[in-house]
């Protein structure tokens, strides 16, 4: 098969999980003998086409625009055009590829052009993030992730849970849905074997703080307010000896004025972005790993802390229980709930052997369920019923 892909992001431009998701899924694909071409926006001074193991790259760049939304569509203009011609100059696509709304324009209008299938991953929906549509710019992305969702020949969703959203939200039929769960590289997280251990962990916390992190967007659905809420449980418990630490770019004012009114500022450090090495590396020194998210489709960053051997807690919304199996791979403690966080980190910080058996568990586990190579293989199964079905209808 030949796949063209739109996504908006792609490493080194990450924004959230879809620059990992594509960046891991499609080398898989194509060591299964697939050709995928994917159109990107461009990054500094990255090339405008390049191949990334294996992965034709083209880098497309966006004119500014007014507002966010008006950027969202030159990027699409931008990649209409590029995909057209791209298309135009071989005639030998099978499909398309969508990651969620902000590319769908693009994709729909191909679709459209070269009669190609559609096919969308949605990661995500704003009905989901506001557990309903409030405003206008909520039911504008609302109105275009259901008509990516409508013109789509199937639709990827991460979890049993985002399949149940979908019906809800898009109105999506069910046997038009197919579920496939994220992944992870798990050897990335391999260190140098020169690593400086006690140094990197004296940047972070005291010898006798055990390190709780949060890694993520600054955003309200993540949940970071209800971590702080818990915190002062936590360090009370522990007699002082607990470090919260909060990884991720993004505005974190409102969090550090939370954590000085509970007067614990000086137990919670904000390192702003942390570069993928420098992670690797703190994974290795920390203690338990906290995703107490309001709204989370699926969590690749929970998945990267199974890759690095953390015990991780996490709240029971949206997708995370299937991913988190509670007392076997990690401890699920209750949505929007800072007693019941505060009992699932301690929990780990006070039991380390208990930890170490999650983070164990958690390990095995992702090659059970979140090997990308398994992974790719059940979207292959995906794109060739597309393929069968295409060839049956006759698109005048």
């Amino acid at each position: 098969m030949k796949i063209l892909v739109l996504a908006w992001e792609f490493p080194p431009r990450i924004i959230g999980g879809i620059a990992r998701h594509v960046a891991e899924l499609y080398p898989e694909l194509v060591a299964l003998g697939h050709e995928i071409h994917l159109i990107t926006v461009e990054f500094g001074k990255t090339p405008q086409q390049e191949v990334v193991d294996g992965i034709h790259l083209h880098r497309v760049a966006v004119a500014y625009g007014n507002d966010f939304f008006h950027w969202v569509v030159n990027m699409n203009e931008s990649m209409g055009k590029y995909g057209g011609d791209l298309i135009a100059a071989t005639g030998d696509f099978d499909l398309i590829h969508a990651h969620d709304w902000l590319v769908g324009d693009a994709a729909i209008a191909l679709k459209h052009r070269f009669k190609l299938p559609l096919l969308a991953t949605i990661h995500a929906t704003e009905y989901g993030r506001y557990n309903g549509i409030y405003t206008p710019t909520q039911s504008y992305i609302h109105s275009k992730e259901v008509q990516l969702s409508h013109e789509a020949w199937r639709v990827i969703v991460c979890t049993e849970h985002m399949k149940r959203e979908l019906q809800i939200a898009f109105h999506t039929p069910p046997n038009k849905l197919d579920i496939i769960y994220n992944g992870i590289r798990a050897a990335k997280k391999n260190l140098d074997p020169n690593f400086d251990y006690r140094t990197f962990r004296d940047r972070f916390a005291l010898s006798t703080e055990k390190i709780v992190y949060y890694l993520g967007r600054m955003s309200y659905e993540k949940g970071i307010s209800v971590l702080i809420a818990a915190a002062p449980r936590v360090i009370a418990e522990m007699n002082g000896n607990a470090k919260i630490v909060i990884i991720g770019g993004g505005n974190v004012d409102h969090l550090k004025e939370q954590a000085w009114n509970l007067g614990i500022a000086h137990k919670c450090l904000f390192t702003g972005f942390m570069p993928e090495q420098e992670l690797n590396r703190f994974q290795v020194i920390a203690d338990c790993a906290v995703f107490p998210s309001l709204y989370e489709p699926f969590g690749i960053v929970v998945l990267e802390s199974f890759a690095a051997r953390v015990p991780v807690v996490v709240s029971d919304t949206c997708g995370l229980p299937e991913v988190v199996e509670h007392g076997k791979t990690g401890v699920v403690t209750q949505t929007n709930n800072p007693d019941s966080l505060a009992w699932g980190i301690l929990d780990v910080l006070k039991h380390p052997d208990y930890g170490a058996r999650l983070a164990t568990n958690a390990y095995e586990d992702l090659n059970h369920k979140f090997h990308w190579r398994r992974l790719a293989k059940q979207t292959e199964l995906v794109c060739q019923r597309v393929l069968r079905e295409r060839q049956l209808v006759h698109w005048s």
